[in-house]
């Protein structure tokens, strides 16, 4: 009896393992143990003091943050509404009035 997973796509139950992946000869999907165990990894993002951040959010930026080609910093205490967030470094997408589109890293950011 196998203990291999049926394959994801077609249900096959004639899957095999070539090396970490499992490969369905029906198809031709390969997949990872990660994917055939059925976790997934979810993100969290967290303000600074550690809530968590949702999108649509209203944040405030803690500290002056030097802003690249502008000839003031945005200063602390600055609110933010309606927050995106992103993968990658700066994890939130925003607009800040007086500046316009941003992306901030929520490490900055609290939420208000």
């Amino acid at each position: 009896m196998s203990t291999l997973p049926n394959c994801p796509k077609c249900n096959s139950e004639y899957t095999y393992e070539n090396g970490t992946l499992f490969v369905c000869p029906e198809c031709g999907h390969e997949w990872g143990r990660s994917e055939a165990a059925g976790s997934e990894t979810v993100r969290v993002w967290k303000d600074a003091n550690g809530n968590e951040l949702h999108d649509g959010d209203t944040v405030t930026v803690i500290k002056d943050l030097k802003v690249k080609g502008a000839s003031s910093p945005i200063k602390g205490g600055t609110k933010v509404k309606n927050i995106r967030l992103v993968e990658g470094d700066h994890d939130i997408d925003c607009k800040i009035d007086g500046f316009g589109a941003m992306q901030l890293k929520s490490q900055f950011v609290r939420k208000a």
